[in-house]
């Protein structure tokens, strides 16, 4: 576990270099201190507060790095390695500060908004830290302490440079937002980014067996990889140009990790069902929720197409994620993601979630992303008896974080194998996994899978007060706001000025970087 002092030395590094970095965002107070433009604080307070975060980071990796040799194969092994990897993104995430000050108006791999990628990247940081100790869940409590002592000070630390952090001033509103779309409407690709040569843009409105890939993937034999792990390997670390990988139709049994190494790569499938990533790792047998996923993805900037994820571990064996992403300025487009508790798990950063099929019971989509899902559709299943659905579980922990999840455009309903059980299992929008949970729903269709309060509590009045859950224009006999909860941090948006606040224009910064992904969206609340 040396790294850790390592991790230490570079981010003392980055928040050195970010004084000295940063000279074009910075101005003069009227006390004459040095101020830069994208925090709320002087720089020296600023660098302060770094060697906090540095102190922490260390401590903590040293605590976990008492038990890694000295446990065997068991979940608490399981979330040691979450820890050791986690802390590492952590240092990851906050050292792309250094790109983002030494470029400010750049927008390689970022919004070019750098009060939004500061506060992202930030927040990325927290849930790291938070989901390291949430993979001790059920595990010797001995152990959950001694590594939670440490994780506290990252926590804290952490927290404070959120603070530190604001967007730029609100701009003044202009025209309505039109939706982007594209001209091809079968691939949904119109407009290239800078990396796409011009002999490949037709082939990438083509189906996935013409797309100019760098690299194939065939179960049969016929690519240059028979599994999607080892294509995954190959491609180039850090790469500022999309890494195609075509994967052929068929099933694939494994469990597949784009670590975060693995920027800008954009895997295309030959259709839902047509192309699938199965697995069925699950909590009960051993796994961290985290660990479980069939497919995880960390890199920057993914793109999946035309892909199916599942977890087939079944609702008996309670959490067991089908996909799992923590990619920035990441996208799934045409794609499916299937399986009971905790299916989806946006796990932090921003995403974008288009045209995609989403199945589960308990949680199955949940996380501490910034993440929008339009034009999908949201299947509630028949789990366990006696089990409650619950379509959402949002993980945002300080109020000082963007996170959150929106879902609109999309339609709200039973999977077949529910539907004759709706008088019997209860189905809600989402319930507050943390204390300032925000999910809002907004121009859907919501069936009459839908219990009439549509939101349920995570435990007694636990985040009632602190959470942030919003309606706005649903239809559907779901969709009836008569009956909702009481609770006070349940909305009902009644106009347009709310609502645009979660719009893929404004909670993602959309209009700065989904046009050069290519795929179809709608920047507002449309016509």
């Amino acid at each position: 576990m040396a790294k850790f002092p390592q991790v230490g030395a570079s981010i003392l590094l980055l928040f050195l270099t970010i004084i000295s970095l940063c000279s074009a965002h910075k101005v003069v107070s009227s006390k004459g201190l040095v101020q830069i433009e994208c925090l709320r604080v002087p720089s020296s307070e600023f660098a302060e507060a770094a060697k906090t975060v540095i102190d922490a980071i260390k401590k903590a990796g040293d605590i976990v790095s008492k038990f890694d040799k000295k446990i065997g194969k068991s979940r608490v092994s399981n979330a040691i390695l979450d820890c050791v990897d986690l802390l590492d993104s952590a240092a990851e995430e906050l050292s792309w500060i250094i790109s983002a000050c030494l470029n400010p108006n750049g927008k390689d791999n970022s919004t070019g908004d750098l009060g939004s990628d500061l506060r992202t990247w930030i927040s990325a940081a927290l849930s790291d830290q938070d989901t390291c100790l949430d993979g001790f869940e059920g595990t010797n409590g001995f152990i959950r302490k001694v590594v939670a002592g440490g994780l506290n000070r990252v926590s804290s630390t952490v927290r404070n440079l959120l603070t530190m952090v604001h967007s730029p001033p609100s701009k003044p509103k202009s025209k309505p937002m039109k939706a982007h779309t594209t001209t091809t409407i079968h691939s949904g690709f119109s407009k290239f980014p800078s990396w796409v040569k011009p002999g490949d843009r037709k082939l990438l409105q083509t189906d996935g067996s013409q797309v100019a890939a760098d690299a194939v993937v065939a179960a049969d034999g016929t690519g240059n990889f028979k599994t999607i792990s080892d294509a995954v390997l190959a491609a180039p670390e850090y790469s500022k140009k999309r890494y195609v990988i075509h994967v052929k139709g068929g099933v694939y049994a494994e469990n597949v990790e784009i670590k975060k190494k693995k920027w800008n790569i954009m895997m295309v499938g030959d259709g839902i069902d047509v192309t699938v990533i199965t697995g069925n790792r699950s909590f009960i047998d051993g796994w961290t929720t985290f660990r479980s996923a069939t497919f995880a993805v960390s890199g920057r900037g993914f793109i999946a197409r035309d892909i199916t994820f599942q977890n087939t571990a079944g609702p008996e064996k309670h959490q067991a994620v089908a996909l799992r992403s923590d990619t920035d300025l990441g996208v799934y487009y045409r794609c499916a993601m299937k399986g009971y508790q905790d299916t989806l798990y946006a796990h932090s950063m921003r995403q974008f979630f288009r045209e995609c099929i989403i199945t589960g019971t308990v949680d199955f989509i949940f996380g501490d992303a910034t993440a929008i899902f339009q034009n999908c559709q949201i299947k509630a299943k028949q789990g366990l008896p006696n089990q409650k659905n619950s379509i959402t579980a949002q993980g945002r922990k300080d109020p000082n974080e963007p996170s959150g999840f929106t879902i609109q455009f999309s339609n709200i309903t039973a999977d077949t194998d529910l539907v004759p059980h709706l008088s019997t299992t209860a189905t809600y929008l989402g319930r507050p996994w943390k204390l300032y949970s925000r999910t809002v729903f907004m121009q859907n269709y919501i069936s009459d899978a839908l219990r009439p309060e549509g939101w349920l509590e995570w435990s007694g009045d636990f985040a009632l007060d602190t959470l942030y859950y919003g309606e706005y224009m649903n239809t559907g006999p779901g969709a009836s706001l008569d009956r909702r909860v009481k609770w006070p941090g349940y909305h009902v948006l009644n106009n347009s000025t709310e609502a645009n606040n979660f719009t893929v224009a404004q909670f993602i910064q959309g209009n700065l970087w989904l046009p050069s992904t290519g795929v179809t969206y709608i920047a507002g609340l449309g016509s």
